[in-house]
């Protein structure tokens, strides 16, 4: 898996979790929480930083799309 699959991914069951937890205990604080992810996803895009990248990276040594294309091409 890329990292760019697992961070839209993540993106999607954090949104999930968020919502259904919203759901099955009404609490306003479940929405800032969601909001707090979409506003962390339009930020990433025009600045290119997204902090799920660098665990993403480091911890799990996933690789880009741009990456597993030149190991492909390799062999």
């Amino acid at each position: 898996m890329s990292i760019e699959r697992a961070v839209l991914l993540m993106a999607g069951v954090m949104v999930f979790a968020t919502t259904a937890l919203a759901m099955l205990y009404p609490n306003g604080y479940w929405q800032w929480f969601t909001l707090f992810i979409g506003l962390n996803m339009v930020q990433s895009v025009f600045s290119g930083f997204c902090p799920a990248v660098i665990i993403f990276k480091k911890v799990l040594g996933l690789k880009s799309e741009a990456e597993l294309c030149q190991i492909v091409s390799k062999d």
